[in-house]
């Protein structure tokens, strides 16, 4: 899911949903010992709340915030000299691990999803102004120069250290639709590392349960209704259980702008260089693994909603179709289409 937070409006959404989820994880923790430890923080230019039982109590903030700040040097577009930054600026073609782990497994998404997603749009994310660059007047020759640029080759080896090789010097990265999960499974690992296996991580929307809540109780997860706008107060959909697993919600209605009537989703489609302009609002998409999960919730809200439910025909045990949800607007009236496997997580009294 792509979170690109450059105006007053969508953060305050976005401090509402927070604010909604934190209590909602409050009510989620129950009155079973020992104590949930709760954290609530910012990174990538969102907020991120954790809940987790450790049997020692350890307070956890420092390290986290530390790790999701060394993840920011790697992969944020909104700080300067990242990583991220400097290779889009071709000035090094030597990476960390980590940049060359997200680059293949952009690329493997995007071989996968037959280019549904893409991590090389970063111009044209920037030219409609979802990123760190004011909104410019986009037209065709200028649409065609990107897309060219989006279009060439990008590789990594396997040296040590890595390096990166671009066709295009112009062709520039933009791992937002991916980090946020990416940055989930780091979260998660770094507990497990310390023993501790009952947790419920939340980076923007990105959410990975670990265990039970309580014995024979798992977590259970809200999924937010498509709002109005980006002011509108959050209101839950629908709940469902999650136990092991992510699930990530890419949605169009906060993240856009409008102008002389139309409005301009966030979504870019790497087809056309353009926002997407179907009916599809939001999509939920389960999976182990949340980098898994972001990228084919973004890929769908590329495809639309036609070509998304014929991808997960045409690939029925692959990654990102077993469960998802889909709300999509039907003549002014919102309505949901989920796989059998969503249909399993949700609980039998709603």
């Amino acid at each position: 899911m792509e979170l690109h937070y450059n105006n007053k409006s969508v953060r305050h959404a976005v401090v509402e949903r927070f604010f909604v989820t934190v209590v909602l994880l409050a009510a989620l923790a129950g009155c079973h010992r020992p104590e949930p430890i709760a954290l609530q923080g910012e990174a990538q230019g969102t907020f991120y709340s954790i809940l987790y039982i450790d049997p020692q109590g350890r307070n956890l903030k420092g390290a986290i915030d530390s790790l999701l700040a060394d993840f920011d040097l790697t992969a944020s577009l909104w700080v300067d000299s990242s990583m991220i930054r400097r290779v889009n600026r071709n000035e090094t073609t030597v990476v960390s691990r980590r940049f060359a782990d997200l680059l293949e497994k952009s690329m493997e998404m995007n071989r996968y999803t037959d280019g549904a997603f893409d991590c090389r749009i970063g111009r044209l994310v920037q030219l409609w102004g979802f990123s760190f660059r004011q909104r410019q007047e986009p037209d065709d020759s200028a649409l065609d120069s990107l897309l060219a640029a989006a279009r060439g080759s990008v590789t990594v080896s396997h040296s040590t250290p890595p390096t990166i090789s671009k066709q295009y010097p112009g062709t520039e990265l933009d791992f937002n639709a991916i980090a946020q999960g990416y940055s989930s499974d780091l979260v998660a690992r770094f507990l497990d590392s310390l023993g501790i296996h009952r947790y419920l991580v939340d980076i923007g929307g990105e959410v990975i349960a670990k265990g039970e809540k309580s014995p024979g109780r798992p977590w259970t997860v809200g999924i937010e209704r498509p709002a109005e706008d980006s002011l509108s107060a959050p209101v839950v959909e629908t709940a469902i259980r999650l136990e092991d697993a992510s699930v990530v919600t890419s949605g169009s209605y906060r993240k856009y702008y409008e102008k002389n009537g139309t409005r301009y989703s966030h979504t870019i489609d790497p087809a056309t260089g353009r926002p997407v302009g179907h009916t599809l609002l939001s999509v939920s998409v389960v999976e182990k693994e949340c980098w898994l999960a972001d990228a084919m919730a973004t890929a769908y809200m590329v495809m639309g909603l036609n070509r998304a439910r014929d991808f997960i025909g045409a690939h029925p045990d692959g990654p990102g179709t077993k469960a998802v949800m889909f709300i999509y607007d039907d003549h002014g009236k919102l309505r949901t289409y989920a796989t059998p496997g969503w249909h399993q997580l949700v609980p039998k009294n709603q």
